[in-house]
């Protein structure tokens, strides 16, 4: 069997769209029983709650989670609120914990999933499970590390599976915490319609603000739920306080969210035109894109003649300045237009290194 070939009917078993909602990391039976308590009476349609119960940092000697005593508060959420439970797992240990304990869904954090060997610990402690298990994607932009962690889950007989969009790490500084690279997600979901994919605003955002835009635009590209962060107290959250909203809030984001229709039928003839348009415009940005990179060969034929370096810094300063005045004028985003250029830049500079 491969990935393909699953046919995930679990997910069949919860409302549509798929919401996982808690604090990020449990802190006290009182904190856990108030948030989901809070959850339960906005009406909201949660059927699963999460908590972080082990937290992996990036430094040591922060709050790491309260470890094995939050399992048991995870257990009365679920007795007395009637909610699925849902926790991460990152080695064999923790994986024991929770089935023991009878967490519901399990996930695997984007720490965990960059390494092939944590993943495959996991996945043996997880041999044969018929929990849920969701991998959130690698912190670096790594489709195939991904693609992977559930080949070694299913290796161990692991199928009912799902992925959780969370963004990826950068070191340059976006509005992001972690930048969505949104192609990676879709080109999974490409290659896997099957595998559910839930997004994940709280770390995409790491701000409350822009949680909700995250959500819709996840919703507009096809994902079957979402992950999210709520607090009882934001505020004082022992981790990621900043990502967190109250019940209340989590509510109004998800009453006020559109949830779109898959089926194009009704459209097909007008999408099809749409397309047709589009087609042939992505045509011919490829011929004028062939034309410029024969110029650029030409200027690197010059430059060599003439030993000139083939990166020229002004030059660069020069067309980041047009592609802000094009956003501007064109009212597309700055970031977009300098990925373009960027890209285009770095094609061209191969291409005269080449020579």
């Amino acid at each position: 069997m491969n990935l393909k070939d699953l046919e995930n009917n679990w997910v069949k078993d919860f409302p549509s769209p798929l919401i996982i909602a808690g604090p990020c990391s449990a802190e006290s039976e009182s904190q856990m029983l108030e948030t989901a308590k809070r959850i339960k009476e906005t009406n909201a349609e949660v059927p699963i709650f999460r908590a972080g119960i082990w937290k992996p940092r990036t430094k040591p000697n922060g709050f790491e989670g309260v470890g094995v005593i939050g399992l048991n508060w995870l257990k009365k959420v679920k007795a007395e609120y009637g909610f699925k439970t849902a926790t991460e797992v990152a080695n064999a240990h923790h994986v024991a914990a929770a089935l023991e304990a009878d967490v519901d869904i399990l996930w695997i954090g984007a720490r965990s999933t960059v390494n092939p060997f944590t993943v495959q610990e996991i996945a043996e402690a997880l041999k044969g499970t018929d929990k849920p298990v969701f991998v959130k994607n690698p912190v670096n932009p790594d489709l195939a590390l991904w693609i992977g962690a559930l080949e070694r889950l299913l290796g161990q007989d692991v199928k009912n599976l799902g992925v959780i969009h969370r963004g990826f790490s950068t070191y340059q500084k976006t509005k992001y915490r972690n930048i969505p690279n949104w192609q990676i997600a879709l080109d999974f979901k490409n290659q896997y319609p099957n595998i559910p994919m839930l997004v994940d605003p709280s770390h995409i955002c790491g701000n409350r603000t822009g949680l909700a835009g995250i959500a819709q635009e996840a919703f507009n590209v096809g994902y079957q739920g979402m992950i999210i962060e709520s607090h009882c107290t934001p505020d004082e959250a022992w981790s990621d306080a900043s990502q967190q909203i109250t019940p209340e809030v989590l509510a109004d984001l998800i009453n006020n969210l559109q949830i779109r229709n898959s089926d194009i039928s009704a459209f097909d003839d007008e999408m099809g035109r749409h397309r047709t348009l589009i087609s042939d415009l992505d045509f011919n940005l490829i011929e004028l894109l062939s034309q410029r990179m024969k110029i650029s060969e030409k200027i690197g034929t010059l430059k060599k003649e003439n030993n000139i370096a083939i990166f020229q810094p002004e030059r660069w300063k020069v067309i980041t300045e047009y592609a802000n005045q094009k956003a501007d004028e064109t009212g597309m985003s700055q970031e977009f237009i300098e990925k373009v250029f960027k890209a285009i830049h770095e094609e061209s500079i191969e291409i005269q290194n080449n020579i």
